[in-house]
Parts: C-alpha cells; structure tokens; sequence
C-alpha cells in the first residue's frame, strides 16, 4: 500500500517556480531518503506533504487522502497522523522533557490542551509518555528541562513526542544537520529502530551521501525543484549522488514555466 504519493505536484513563491512537476510514491513502511542541496525544494516538498503549504497544481495523497479535497478539520485530522522531526527540535526550552512529549498526544485528545497538561494528563497518558521517553533512552530526564538536554538528547525527545502522536509517517527534516557525527548516527539508529518496530513510514532529507546509503531503502535526489534521482540505495553511485549538488541546483537559478495552477491545498 502507498502512504505518500504526489503526482504532477506544483508550488510558486511568487514567480519562483519552486517545485515542478513532481511526482512521488513512498511505500507504507519505507524509508526514503532525499538528498539536494539547500535552495533545491525539498523543505518546500515536505512541508507541502504535511499541510503546512498549500500548492497550486497536481495532488497529494497521504494515506489515501487527498490533500486538495480535505476540509480544515479533515486536514486536522490527518497531521495527527502524520509526525515531524525537525533540525531545530521545535521543542518548548522552558518545560520539562515529560511535558514536551505529552504533547504529542494534543490532537488526538477531545480536551485538547488541557488534557495533555502534566498536572492534569489522565494516568494513561503520563505512562504513555513514559513509555516513549524510555525508548528512546531518556526517561531518567522526565523532569529535567529541554534547555538543560545536549541537542542529541534534544532531537531524542522529538522523537518520543513522535512516538507519542502514534503517528504513521514520519517527515524528518534534515534532523541531524545540527548535531556532531556520532550523535547524528545515533539518532537515525534509533529513529530506523522505532519506524520498523511500529511499522511507520519514513521521508527524511539528509546532505551525508554515505548516511543516505546506510539509512535508506530508496534514495530520492532533487535538483532546482525537481525529482532527478529515484533509485534503491543498492544501485545509487556515488558519482549520482554527487552530481545533485554540482551545477545550477537551487530553484533560483534556473528558468521554468510560470504557469499556475487552478486550487491550493488548504
């Protein structure tokens, strides 16, 4: 089954043509891994993917739903099941790392904000939250404040508030950018360790070409907004892997039609 599918998909800043055409299929329970260099679309891709951007022409359809066709509830409805891991965590500094996960439950929860509230979570929310905290290696900081984590420990708590959301697709985007090498590796160990154990689906953007072979199931590479590369990592050279970061990449250095598009996904 198809858990992330985009055919024809379109999106303008104005007059920059950003992305162009694209289409794409992720498989439920695969990791992708799109590699581009900075200015190609692909942070404008993924947040086209969650909702977060609306696009003028072609279609979305996460888990079977079509993004163009959703009301604002129905959208609602469907960023719950849809986590996102970011480079700069997205996490509140000032509360404590348990606070942080609970909530991830906001959304699924009918009272909302206050639900998820650590004086007022119910008791199964609170072991829910500690269930995922300790997955991922961290219930011994339950208390502590985010401010106080290294940005390994940080990106670890995003992770659980994931796990927390009981998401079925993951969008990461570029969530090791701001951490050393070993504490990247760790964290996509842990992150390809929890997709296979709840069956979740992966799209997560990187710019460490021997990561991308060693994560992956497929490689996807873009190139000023459009998808040049779509191979499985058993068969992706380095030598086309390299070659998205070389000559005119970004979407501002090159020409395309600027033609758009009669709905928006909002």
């Amino acid at each position: 089954m198809t858990a992330i599918s985009t055919t024809g998909l379109n999106k303008h800043y104005g007059k920059l043509h950003v992305l162009r055409g694209l289409d794409l299929t992720v498989a439920r329970g695969e990791c992708v891994i799109l590699l581009g260099a900075n200015g190609c679309g692909k942070s404008t891709l993924m947040r086209c993917l969650n909702g977060l951007t609306p696009f003028e022409q072609g279609e979305i359809i996460m888990l079977g739903e079509p993004l163009s066709r959703l009301s604002g509830g129905e959208l609602r409805a469907l960023r719950q099941k849809v986590g996102v891991v970011f480079q700069q965590f997205n996490l509140v500094q000032n509360l404590s790392v348990f606070q942080n996960v609970l909530f991830g439950a906001l959304g699924r929860e009918r009272l909302g904000l206050l639900s998820t509230l650590s004086s007022l979570a119910s008791e199964t929310l609170r072991e829910r939250a500690m269930v995922s905290l300790e997955r991922v290696g961290l219930g011994h900081k339950a208390e502590a404040r985010c401010r106080e984590l290294s940005g390994g420990q940080q990106q670890r708590v995003a992770i659980a508030r994931t796990l927390m959301q009981d998401a079925e697709i993951i969008i990461a985007d570029e969530p090791i950018a701001s951490l050393d090498p070993r504490a990247g590796r760790e964290i996509l160990d842990l992150l390809l360790d929890v997709v296979i154990e709840r069956g979740m689906t992966v799209l997560c953007t990187l710019h460490q070409l021997e990561l991308a072979k060693q994560y992956g199931d497929r490689i996807v590479g873009m190139k000023a907004g459009r998808i040049v590369l779509d191979t499985p990592r058993t068969t992706a050279s380095c030598d086309e892997m390299r070659a998205l970061y070389q000559g005119d990449t970004r979407v501002d250095q090159t020409a395309a039609p600027s033609s758009h598009g009669a709905f928006a996904a909002t």
